[in-house]
């Protein structure tokens, strides 16, 4: 059985924003919940973006000698489980990362769907759960969660140590050919205050989730 492509809407090889160590970032395109205020707007719509087989992707993120962790985002990282699933354990194979995964859905939702289904199978794989959908009446600027209804669920024992409450939010701006992107869960009024400095119109790119300026 041919295994699906994994639909994405960006990557990062490498940063420190998004948990502790060095880590790889993957956003996935498409999403259902649409929450007022969301800071990625451009990856919520259902369509096709930047296809990838989870095993090409695997090579290209272990090139990075010094990955601790894998963090997953979107987009809605449950509507790929399947081929988030294969991304995952094919990183593990080399690599034995940390994975933590944001989610509109909460926790008890996902455990409804059937023990052998993919998502149960991605959930399996993760070490911490942040999930809920974002309200941004609820954002209070602390932590690695976007709103304070969403939850930080640890899965396993593996990052207790951490503190995702209460860890000063951090953004890093990574350029790439006229492109910008933000990594990390973003301090109030950052977004806005990089982009209205940047002289020049400012737009979304051709890769979504990026910002290109001319």
């Amino acid at each position: 059985m041919e295994k699906p492509d994994l639909n994405l809407a960006a990557i990062c090889r490498r940063t420190q924003a998004l948990g502790p160590g060095i880590r790889a970032a993957v956003w996935v395109q498409g999403c259902p919940f649409r929450c007022k205020g969301c800071i990625s707007p451009e990856w919520i719509p259902l369509r096709a973006a930047w296809k990838i087989q989870p095993a090409l992707l695997a090579e290209e993120l272990l090139r990075e000698p010094e990955l601790d962790g894998l963090t997953i985002s979107g987009g809605e990282p449950v509507l790929q489980a399947s081929a988030l699933a294969e991304l995952v354990t094919q990183v593990k194979a080399w690599r034995d990362v940390d994975v933590i995964m944001f989610t509109g859905y909460y926790y008890e939702n996902l455990l409804a769907f059937p023990e052998h289904s993919p998502v149960r199978r991605l959930l399996t794989l993760v070490d911490v759960l942040i999930d809920g959908p974002y309200d941004e009446k609820k954002n209070d600027n602390r932590g690695m969660r976007g709103s304070s209804n969403q939850r930080i669920l640890h899965l396993t024992e593996r990052l207790k140590s951490y503190d995702f409450q209460n860890q000063p939010r951090q953004t890093e701006i990574h350029l790439s050919d006229g492109e910008m992107l933000f990594v990390g869960v973003p301090p109030k009024g950052v977004i806005p205050g990089v982009t209205g400095a940047i002289p020049g119109r400012m737009g979304t790119s051709p890769r979504e989730g990026h910002y290109e300026w001319t």
